[in-house]
């Protein structure tokens, strides 16, 4: 019997392979004879390209960027050939910050901008952009000025790129280096497709989490509708007929408005970079899991992916989960396994959470 197990990392507690290593060694434990793969996954959130390095041993680049208050400081990004991995969170980040310095009125995602600039200096042209985990609500203008693009608003003035200046900006203008920059192969990937604004939109289901109150949703809400508007008075595309445009604040209509860049969900992407389809298809069993199940989980994120091909082959699918939020009871037709149901507390589970998945590994239900 092929045993396949392919697990998001749990935040804040294990990485994948950590999280899939210790089901592992749990099933083997009980079942010393089966044949069990670990298969570590992303969606184009945080970490998603450190798991790439994990397995591929990519080229480590670190330059000294701006964070999302503009504070100098070192982040890095990834190449292989003619490839730079390139993760937001990385320069533009809501771990960047403290509790007290969430704000996105204030922060830009102009560093995320610098790390762009630096692996096109350094020759490469195509680049992967994961945009999981901002702390801004800019859409993309922070990136666009590191990259060429000035904003202005309606008496001229150069606007400062953050979300607070959204609704002012009036006029964009773009230098030679802008110009360039649409010549690159821009691949945006994220684990969300919300729309650019409303109410599933950057500002309405993301911003809150980002240091925003409802006030400055509201607020925020407006200044995408602006720049939308501005983009299309602009010849450029209608965000807001775009998919996935409100992913990072904005940044991923923004990127796809004024670089041309094509929009991938990070799901679909993983599951082709580690052949993943292939892997469910042979197997029997298929494990998968993140730190918290939910709603959002079936989206764009890893075990919805890997739900979709264990539905499409007929593979039983088991999901293992710190938690589970299921405030509708909704039915699911395959089996949950939450560190919660043993663990003391959350705070237990997510220190001891290793132990936990060894202790799940050994009590599932293999047939």
């Amino acid at each position: 019997m092929n045993i396949l197990i392919a697990p998001d990392k749990f935040k804040g507690s294990l990485s994948a392979t950590e999280v899939g290593n210790a089901i592992k060694a749990g099933i083997l434990e009980q079942h010393p004879d089966l044949n069990t793969r670990v298969q570590p996954m992303a969606d184009g959130g945080d970490g998603s390209i450190d798991l790439l390095q994990e397995l591929w041993q990519l080229q480590s680049h670190t330059v000294t960027v701006s964070d999302p208050l503009f504070r100098p400081i070192l982040a890095h990004y990834y190449t292989s050939n003619d490839i730079a991995f390139i993760e937001m969170s990385k320069a533009s980040g809501i771990a960047l910050l403290k509790k007290t310095e969430l704000n996105p009125l204030k922060t830009s995602s102009y560093g995320t901008g610098e790390l762009i600039l630096h692996a096109y200096k350094k020759g490469f042209k195509k680049i992967k952009l994961f945009i999981g985990g901002s702390a801004t609500n800019d859409a993309g203008i922070g990136i666009a000025t590191a990259l060429g693009y000035s904003f202005y608003d309606i008496n001229g003035n150069i606007v400062r790129p953050i979300g607070e200046n959204l609704p002012y900006i009036h006029l964009i203008a773009s230098r030679e280096l802008a110009k360039e920059m649409k010549n690159i192969e821009l691949q945006v990937v994220c684990d969300v497709n919300n729309p650019f604004f409303g109410e599933r939109g950057a500002a309405y289901v993301y911003a809150r989490q980002k240091g925003a109150d409802k006030a400055m949703i509201e607020y925020l809400d407006k200044g995408l509708q602006n720049i939308r508007e501005i983009f299309w008075e602009n010849g450029l595309p209608d965000v807001q007929k775009i998919e996935g445009a409100g992913a990072a604040g904005g940044v991923g209509g923004g990127m796809m408005a004024l670089f041309n860049a094509q929009q991938i969900a990070g799901i679909d992407l993983f599951i082709s970079l580690f052949d993943v389809e292939n892997q469910v298809k042979n197997a029997d069993i298929v494990i998968t899991g993140e730190g918290r199940l939910d709603d959002q989980s079936f989206d764009g994120k890893v075990v919805g992916g890997i739900y979709h091909l264990c539905q499409k082959y007929q593979k039983t699918m088991i999901v293992v989960c710190g938690q589970h939020h299921n405030p509708n009871n909704q039915p699911f037709n395959f089996p949950i396994h939450t560190i919660l149901a043993d663990a003391k507390s959350v705070e237990d589970a997510i220190r001891n959470a290793k132990f936990y998945l060894h202790q799940i590994g050994r009590t599932l239900s293999i047939k």
